[in-house]
């Protein structure tokens, strides 16, 4: 892959004197946290949106930090957080990936707040999305290709990331290892592959896009640092975290497809039983498809050309949990 200065992690962020001041949704979440810590270290003033107030105001007391508490799928609210910034950042996105709450929040907050961006001439739009979307099969991938589409067309200037996976998503299997349970793969272990991404990497690509030219009006997917890893090559890494020796359980896709078939007919007449079975397509889908960009032409998924950004790989970060260093909490992660 030619050398791309969107994805150079050696340039400096440097707070542009007219995008300081930033509005930031998705504040709550694992890489939302990470992206205002970004920002405020940068010198950014920062407004956060917020459903409900936080738990801990202490995170959150920064003098260049504003919290702002209401309906977030109010228009009227969302058009007075956005009167008077220079930019959005949003990293919203659906708790669950059921069809109503992908619909609801992955498209329908973020269309309203682009119409109150719009209305107030607000220039820069950043998107945390999804590099899943670019083989949408699931609601919430159609919910989030729909925001791309219409803030694409805009008039905004935009960047839409794209990331591969997450390391908090990699890493609910520790429980399992040290409870000295083998490592659960779909298959052979090799079916998938991805160039996960750290949270402090991921924030700081995010808001470079506020600072870099070459990040605008782009779709950028973006992975971490080094070699796609298989499920197969993420178990034996963190058995070498554990000093473990590696031993792995292989579950057939075929049984996933049978338990969704079976919760889908249930779900008939359950609405607690299709949002099972809703999750079930998503486990399969990420056991069945990689997190690397997909080459139209090839009909396949490219490592060699998925974009990396940062420092961070997934083997160090397999060592700090290991060591007691780095805490993860899983919380809707712990698929296992």
């Amino acid at each position: 892959m030619s050398h791309d200065p969107a994805y150079d992690h050696s340039v400096d962020l440097v707070v542009p004197s007219d995008t300081r001041r930033v509005l930031l949704l998705g504040a709550t979440g694992t890489i939302g946290r990470a992206v205002l810590k970004t920002l405020l270290e940068a010198g950014f003033d920062v407004t956060c949106a917020l459903r409900s107030p936080p738990s801990s105001k202490a995170e959150l007391d920064h003098p260049g930090l504003t919290l702002q508490v209401g309906d977030l799928t109010s228009d009227g609210f969302l058009h007075d957080i956005s009167d008077g910034v220079d930019a959005v950042v949003s990293c919203l996105a659906s708790r669950t990936g059921a069809p109503s709450d992908a619909w609801a929040v992955d498209h329908g907050i973020n269309s309203r707040l682009l119409t109150a961006c719009r209305a107030l001439g607000n220039p820069h739009f950043v998107l945390l999305s999804a590099i899943c979307v670019q083989k949408p099969k699931l609601a919430f991938q159609h919910a989030k290709l729909a925001f791309e589409e219409e803030l694409v067309a805009s008039g905004l200037t935009y960047s839409i990331v794209r990331p591969t996976a997450f390391f908090k998503s990699l890493s609910g299997q520790l429980g399992r290892l040290r409870a000295g349970k083998p490592f659960l793969v779909f298959g052979d272990g090799a079916l998938t592959a991805c160039k996960p991404i750290s949270d402090a990497d991921l924030a700081r690509f995010v808001v470079r896009c506020l600072t870099h030219p070459a990040c605008q009006n782009r779709i950028l997917p973006v992975g971490g640092p080094g070699l796609a890893l298989t499920p197969l090559e993420q178990g034996n890494l963190l058995f070498q975290a554990l000093n473990e020796k590696p031993q792995f359980r292989r579950v057939p896709v075929a049984l996933m497809s049978v338990i969704i078939w079976l919760l889908t007919a249930v779900g008939m007449f359950s609405p607690a039983v299709r949002a099972k079975a809703e999750l079930a397509r998503i486990g399969r889908y990420y056991a069945t498809e990689s997190m690397l960009l997909w080459d139209a032409d090839r009909q396949g998924y490219d490592a060699d050309a998925t974009p990396e950004f940062g420092q961070d790989t997934l083997a160090d970060h397999y060592h700090g949990l290991a060591r007691g260093e780095v805490e993860v909490d899983l919380g809707e992660h712990a698929v296992f």
